[in-house]
């Protein structure tokens, strides 16, 4: 299967061509470090391309202060991972290992470069790719996470991470290194945590948070009219965002989670163009971003739409969960769907911590060896329980009707069938949930009769409610909350609302086809009516 980014251990080494080396000449300065001279300490923005043409850099462990890895990085390489794209900070400290010389370039002006020369790009882009999926895979980070499997709160911020690509360490309470994050932190006792660096602290962690020590909360000014908002990062708003950049438009996207979207819970998409062997969702939409930013969009991250309004002159102001506002000239929309709530009581306690509405790694970690639940039909629960059956001691899958047929593809369905690690069952659903701190037991109603099911994990994946609340005083939506577009309201375009300037693609529109592939042409074809109508205004 395909992943997010190349294999660096595989990749044969490109370097940049001289011409490009002299282009960075161009731009930049030269730097000089005596050895044993920090170059960058945890948490300091990555606003410089660093090119080196002497001498060594090595990264170096955030607690020993030796070298952390048994190479480094000698001339002819560059500094950097793809945060260096949007801004992002150091995770990990870096230093001259012997007297260095560096090219320096503002981010500013490398970014406008790797748009002139695309060759260039295509060397560097590849390499902070692979450099982030090694991050990710060898926890090669100064984020540490203690005590996810009991604490909600550090759970969360696991989640958020996980999701978005972000390379963190799971450390469980009572061990030596929490032991040891303990005495450097003076935390006391057996005490979950966030913690940054050597000893920073995140005090009552939460994705955004963690998000602002990673640079990932780009700064907007008040006065700041952008050409288009997108709001929601599935794979309809990220090719929003992958062509509004392409075709010049300043754009910026917000999602209150993570980029993928619903989609980015599914463990492996298989009818996608393009990916013969499939591809997890989220490492999908993770290379469209990496797209968007190359073309200049940004993104802003956790970050909830609430509140949309009109002004006078056209424009669209959008207020966010943390009281901000962004405005724009025109507006997309693909806030997707979520998961529907059951009505079950203690529903809400337990959700992160043995409810869930996505099923990646992090989730599969805390099912390890037990019987876990699917709740719902479609593909996405589908795909669920053939991932979740890796980890899984069974995975039962619960469908309320007599038949998978007209909701899963066929393919799908087949396998689940044949996997001797899975049952479905017919006419069941959920009557109850019961445990302490944590989900322990799950009541079933079985064909009418009940069933009890030790249980620390239910994956809930039923019915599609829209995220539109923040809209309904702003366009037209129908009965079920989806926005009406095209000849719904008197519009020929089909991604047109009731509100000139304001558009919707992906699930959350009404008669949208609820795949992958239909959401990403949306979103990339949308982008030609928003130019139409910022040019016109």
């Amino acid at each position: 299967m395909e992943s997010f980014a190349g294999d660096l251990r595989e990749m044969a080494r490109t370097p940049l061509h001289q011409s490009h080396v002299q282009a960075i000449r161009d731009l930049g300065t030269e730097v000089r470090f005596d050895a044993g001279t920090m170059i960058a300490e945890v948490g300091d923005p990555m606003d410089r391309f660093l090119y080196i043409l002497e001498g060594s850099v090595e990264i170096i462990d955030t607690y020993t202060r030796e070298a952390y890895l048994p190479s480094s990085l000698g001339p002819d390489q560059f500094i950097g991972e793809i945060s260096f794209l949007s801004g992002g900070a150091y995770t990990l400290p870096l230093r001259a290992k012997e007297d260095t010389v560096l090219i320096s370039v503002s981010r500013k002006d490398m970014l406008a470069a790797m748009s002139r020369i695309p060759e260039m790009s295509d060397i560097i882009i590849s390499v902070f790719a692979a450099r982030r999926r090694r991050q990710v895979e060898e926890h090669d980070t100064s984020l540490k996470l203690v005590g996810a499997d009991i604490d909600r709160d550090v759970r969360r911020v696991a989640e958020f991470a996980a999701r978005n690509k972000i390379a963190f360490q799971m450390i469980d309470l009572g061990s030596e290194d929490a032991e040891e994050i303990a005495q450097s932190c003076k935390l006391s006792g057996r005490q979950p945590a966030v913690v940054f660096g050597k000893n920073k602290v995140v005090d009552q962690p939460t994705p955004a948070k963690v998000a602002k020590l990673l640079g990932l909360a780009q700064h907007f000014e008040c006065h700041e009219t952008v050409d288009v908002l997108i709001v929601g990062g599935g794979p309809a708003g990220v090719a929003a965002a992958v062509y509004a950049g392409a075709e010049g438009l300043s754009a910026v996207l917000v999602e209150d989670l993570a980029i993928g979207g619903q989609a980015g819970t599914s463990s492996r998409i298989e009818n996608y163009m393009g990916f013969p062997t499939g591809i997890s969702g989220s490492d999908l939409v993770w290379r469209g971003e990496v797209q968007a930013l190359k073309f200049g969009t940004r993104f802003l991250r956790p970050r909830r739409a609430e509140k949309l309004e009109r002004r006078a002159d056209g424009t669209f102001c959008v207020t966010l969960d943390n009281g901000k506002e962004i405005c724009a000239k025109a507006v997309v929309v693909a806030s997707g769907v979520q998961y529907r709530r059951l009505p079950l009581n203690r529903l809400e306690e337990f959700e992160g911590t043995g409810v869930y509405y996505a099923a990646t790694d992090m989730e599969a970690r805390y099912c390890r060896g037990a019987d876990v639940i699917v709740v719902g039909g479609g593909n996405s629960a589908g795909q669920a329980a053939m991932y979740l059956s890796r980890a899984a001691c069974h995975v039962h899958m619960l469908i309320r009707g007599e038949s998978l047929a007209e909701s899963m593809s066929d393919y799908l369905l087949s396998r689940l069938e044949a996997d001797p690690s899975v049952t479905i069952h017919y006419k069941s659903q959920i009557k109850a949930l019961e445990g302490g701190a944590a989900l322990e037991k799950v009541v079933i109603d079985r064909n009418g009769a009940a069933w009890n099911l030790d249980c620390p994990a239910a994956f809930i994946m039923v019915g599609a409610a829209p995220n539109t609340d923040w809209l309904s005083k702003t366009c037209d939506l129908d009965e079920r909350g989806f926005v009406l577009t095209g000849d719904k309201v008197g519009e020929q375009s089909q991604y047109t609302t009731s509100c000139p300037g304001l558009f919707a693609v992906g699930d959350v529109r009404a008669g949208s086809v609820k795949r992958v592939a239909s959401a990403v042409g949306e979103g990339s074809v949308v982008i030609s009516h928003v130019w139409q109508h910022v040019q016109g205004n």
